[in-house]
């Protein structure tokens, strides 16, 4: 009897499990995205080789979005001091993250998932259908060191260097 209940609490806790958050020390789920720069991108191109940056956020043309990819596209320079490839990521369609990319003037790649897969491996994905407003810092092997949840539009790519500096992250 013991063993039926002992194999019932692990039926019930496998979905759970299954749905343990990704945090640090976690290896990064691999994607390929296409980016508003008309390249697509997978994370293991930079496995080995430099660190990255994914910043998911909810909705192009919004009013958080819109300030926050401004911050990085005037301010990116913080960000290009360190070895670091850096990307704003969305549910949204390709064409809509080029043009929000073209009106916002960012200098760095949009990634579009429209098909949530990648947004669901990372757990940014709200139950509305959007990507929840969170940043993924990634070592050049592939591993999670920091998941920033309480991202601040406004001074999203002064934190993000100061991050990057805070995790050791080689400056170029």
């Amino acid at each position: 009897m013991k063993n039926f209940f002992c194999a019932l609490a692990a039926l019930l806790l496998l979905p759970v499990l299954a749905l343990a958050e990704l945090g640090p020390g976690d290896m990064a789920p691999d994607f390929s995205l296409q980016g508003s720069d008309g390249k697509t991108y997978t994370l293991a191109d930079f496995r080995g080789k430099q660190a990255a940056v994914i910043a998911w956020f909810p909705k192009a043309y919004t009013s958080g979005c819109t300030i926050e990819c401004k911050s990085l596209a005037e301010n990116g320079h913080l960000i290009r001091e360190y070895d670091v490839s850096y990307f704003m990521a969305s549910v949204d369609p390709l064409e809509d993250n080029v043009g929000f990319a073209e009106e916002t003037g960012a200098d760095f790649p949009l990634l579009s998932d429209p098909e949530k897969q990648a947004a669901e491996a990372y757990g940014v994905l709200h139950t509305l259908g959007y990507a929840k407003r969170h940043t993924f810092y990634i070592d050049a092997d592939g591993k999670v060191l920091k998941i920033d949840r309480n991202v601040k539009p406004a001074t999203s790519a002064e934190d993000m260097a100061r991050t990057l500096g805070e995790l050791g992250v080689a400056r170029r």
